[in-house]
């Protein structure tokens, strides 16, 4: 073993720590922006529509071009995309922080955010695969994933301190610092690889998963705010699913494709993936959710919520950092399945929330949530992982981030979507704020802010339309929770049936 792993660099736990900060950088983005949406909408005079794609422009180039951005590290070198990425996120949001006025400033800088992290994450998963050998890669793996796991809730608590004491400008001038921490320490640690054979770069694959992922991505984000049936909506749909098949067809096709599809015919590739998604699916739903009850129902500013969250992350990090252990003891399919199995019961369990329950209660769940997640997360990925070429590691990271992606998207879409259902089919309107009926029923944090001034000007209504209000989001965040934990009951009963163990012979 010693002479095989002499090959790998000596550094490597080091080059797992650069890794690791790199990848946290780009799940902070993520989401640190959410709390600093209202100090946006009134500095910059954003409309709704703006905010929303302030929020989704990252999200739709980071999504859209993750293939390409993976494939270019496979071709060029993981290093310099690493690098790359980095420098063009450190840019765009220095710049923002600095030099934005506008509503269409911040739009333009969260683009170029989602470009540069798209080169970013890709490469550190990558990069994890090539300087490990076989025997320590689940350990690294699962170090790598309770860093993909933590960055959301921390990016909360970031974003929560940097309005609350400063402006929205240091959500952006945050990362900075961060960022040249990582840089620097990438240029001097972390070692340079690329696919040795130099295979072309399949240009036409990769203009069509372009197509194909983004546009999905743009119908899911922006489905339940336009109607799912909306015309705008069923064309994205449309294209994607063309655009699919084309890239599937061609892919066939090419001497070189972008993703070969015959890593979907094994099945450590495919149901990882399905794993994966269905995991962020419930992760992004429920985080989602969860900010606009401790903040709305529950009062608590942004930067308290986020705090409130941490017993996730805190039962997240240990079970992936050490998920490799009980793989090694449990098999890898009881593991993921028995996490998705603690995600269900811990979203079975947040059903019974109510206004009045304690937040002792609340955290207990959240733990819970994050046992299951950190078991399911970090096994899932090195399913995925294992079943690629070192020569393809950037395009099979890439492959594993879109699943998070649109499984994260698609938790919001339909969490968010279940929650509104039930919430606009259950809130009482008192006759004296019926003229603002439309509204309210449209928007949660609406109503409370109607209460709240109908309360200033002496109207009492306004506490019965607060407490009809909060009632209603509770009933509908149950609801969503519901749908989660049957979603991730579904995807245990599939890893169970579906995903061999290492020794099957399906994979020797």
């Amino acid at each position: 073993m010693a002479d095989n792993e002499s090959q790998y660099p000596s550094n490597r736990w080091i080059v797992l720590g650069v890794m690791s900060l790199s990848l946290i950088i780009v799940m902070l983005n993520n989401v640190t922006l959410n709390v600093a949406l209202p100090d946006l909408s009134t500095d910059l005079g954003a409309d709704n529509t703006e905010l929303q794609w302030i929020m989704d422009a990252y999200a739709l180039v980071f999504g859209g071009t993750l293939l390409v951005m993976g494939a270019l590290g496979d071709r060029f070198g993981r290093k310099g995309a690493l690098q790359i990425g980095l420098l063009i996120v450190g840019t765009a949001c220095a710049w923002a922080a600095f030099y934005a006025d506008s509503s269409t400033d911040v739009i333009m800088a969260r683009a170029f955010m989602g470009l540069g992290a798209a080169l970013v994450m890709p490469s550190t998963l990558s990069v994890v695969l090539v300087v490990f050998p076989p025997n320590e890669r689940g350990k690294a793996i699962g170090i790598w994933a309770a860093m993909a796991g933590v960055g959301a809730p921390i990016g909360l608590l970031v974003g929560g301190w940097a309005v609350e004491t400063y402006n929205w400008e240091m959500v952006f001038l945050i990362n900075v610092p961060i960022i040249l921490l990582a840089l620097i320490a990438g240029a001097i640690i972390v070692p340079r690889s690329k696919d040795e054979e130099e295979r072309p770069l399949d240009i036409v694959g990769a203009l069509l998963s372009v197509g194909a992922l983004g546009s999905l991505l743009y119908g899911i984000i922006e489905g339940p705010s336009k109607g799912w049936t909306d015309s705008e909506i069923l064309m994205a749909f449309s294209i994607s699913f063309l655009s699919g098949l084309v890239f599937v067809y061609w892919q066939q096709k090419t001497q070189y494709p972008l993703l070969p599809l015959d890593f979907f015919k094994n099945p450590k590739f495919s149901i990882g993936l399905i794993a994966i998604a269905m995991a962020f699916f419930v992760m992004f739903s429920f985080m989602f959710m969860q900010m606009l009850h401790f903040q709305l129902v529950r009062g608590h500013s942004p930067f308290s919520a986020a705090i409130r969250f941490f017993p996730l992350p805190m039962g997240l990090m240990p079970a992936a950092a050490n998920s490799d252990r009980l793989v090694s003891k449990f098999g890898r399919k009881n593991v993921i399945a028995s996490g998705l199995c603690l995600v269900s019961s811990g979203l079975f369990l947040f059903t019974q929330v109510n206004i009045d329950t304690s937040y002792i209660q609340i955290a207990a769940t959240f733990f819970l949530l994050g046992l299951g997640m950190g078991l399911t997360m970090a096994p899932s990925t090195t399913a995925v992982m294992d079943a690629i070429p070192e020569s393809k590691a950037g395009v099979g990271s890439a492959t594993n981030d879109a699943s998070r992606e649109i499984g994260g998207a698609l938790g919001i879409a339909i969490g968010g979507s279940v929650l509104n259902e039930i919430y606009q089919s259950s809130i009482s309107i008192p006759a004296s704020a019926s003229g603002q009926s439309h509204v309210i029923q449209e928007s949660f944090p609406a109503a409370i802010t109607i209460g709240q001034k109908m309360l200033e000007l002496g109207n009492q209504d306004g506490a019965l339309l607060i407490a009809s209000a909060r009632e209603s989001f509770i009933e509908g965040m149950i609801g969503a929770c519901i749908v989660s934990g049957i979603v991730a009951l579904l995807a245990a009963i599939i890893v169970k049936l579906k995903l061999p163990e290492d020794n099957s012979p399906e994979e020797e």
